[in-house]
């Protein structure tokens, strides 16, 4: 059975930091790329925050995280992890984490919230 479920979520003060942690299970974890997404409420859909690849661990990051959130993953432990830092209201969201085959499987975690406010 897959599983991916996330963690570290919270309430935090802007400029505060928070780690989550998604823990895998059920499938090859180290032949997936793993990313993570957020959704705002009421917002149209997810956005993707950042991604790193199977193997050699290239990561990507949308603009608005760079210099401020980390990806990283223990391809021994099934985990992947989003380090996140300076965290402002507007990254504000339903934290999700993906795995993705990149041949046609995905699979989605269930959500962290990250709420950020003074």
């Amino acid at each position: 059975q897959v599983q991916l479920l996330e963690s570290g979520g919270g309430l935090v003060q802007p400029g505060e930091s928070l780690r989550l942690s998604c823990a895998a299970s059920g499938f090859a974890f180290r032949d997936f790329a793993m990313s993570w997404s957020r959704q705002t409420p009421g917002g149209k859909g997810r956005e993707l925050v950042a991604r790193i690849s199977a193997y050699a661990g290239v990561t990507w990051y949308v603009d608005s995280v760079k210099e401020r959130f980390t990806i990283s993953r223990d391809d021994a432990k099934n985990m992947v992890y989003l380090q996140m830092n300076s965290l402002r209201p507007n990254d504000t969201a339903v934290y999700f984490c993906n795995a993705n085959s990149g041949s046609g499987l995905t699979y989605w975690g269930q959500g962290t919230q990250v709420i950020v406010s003074s």
